[in-house]
């Protein structure tokens, strides 16, 4: 019954989550080019960032949770920390829009693409996490960084990027289960244009 109400906990964001404050650090990187940088894939493949060609979304953040590991002391108090598998959910609920608009989907974080893959099958995500545990996009791309309980962890941000140019940046993401919404309304307006 524990695991079972942990597992529940992770899916519901509380009602009194704070909201984060653009603080302005994503706001050097739009029309900015990805980095030559490669990284691992959940499905055991290396994914160079430069090289991706068409439309993506890549939705970065903080952690995900799982029902055997406890999350970090404070957590529901940072804002924009809760709230992954939430939005990882939504882009799952969401993907034939998604492919319909022409639009790939990875998600990216800081952690393992062992730690990722049992997230990517537990959800049944029809798309690959990406995993950054080197943190290299923290410089290459000067992207949002927050710590907590000794790891280093990106904030939450969501980018629309064709042909390797990131060209719509979506932060702060709040409620981040509301991203996916948020994304597909822009690629939509897009497309009417």
């Amino acid at each position: 019954l524990e695991k079972e109400s942990m597992s529940t906990h992770l899916f519901l964001l509380p009602p009194d989550l704070p909201r984060p404050v653009d603080d302005g650090a994503a706001a050097h990187l739009e029309g900015v080019f990805f980095p030559a940088v490669a990284l691992p894939s959940t499905d055991g493949t290396s994914v160079n960032l430069s090289d991706l060609r068409g439309r993506w979304v890549i939705y970065i953040y903080p952690m995900t949770g799982r029902p055997d590991v406890p999350l970090p002391d404070g957590w529901d108090a940072i804002p924009g920390a809760r709230g992954c598998t939430p939005q990882s959910c939504r882009f799952r609920d969401y993907y034939k829009e998604f492919k319909e608009l022409g639009a790939s989907i990875f998600g990216l974080s800081a952690q393992t693409s062992d730690y990722q893959r049992e997230v990517r099958d537990r959800l049944h995500l029809p798309f690959q996490l990406l995993s950054d545990s080197s943190l290299q996009l923290k410089g290459t791309l000067r992207l949002p960084m927050f710590t907590v309980g000794g790891m280093e962890l990106f904030k939450r941000l969501t980018l629309i990027a064709e042909d390797g140019r990131i060209k719509k940046v979506f932060y702060p993401v709040f409620p981040p289960d509301r991203n996916a919404d948020d994304v597909l309304a822009c690629l939509r307006s897009d497309a009417q244009q």
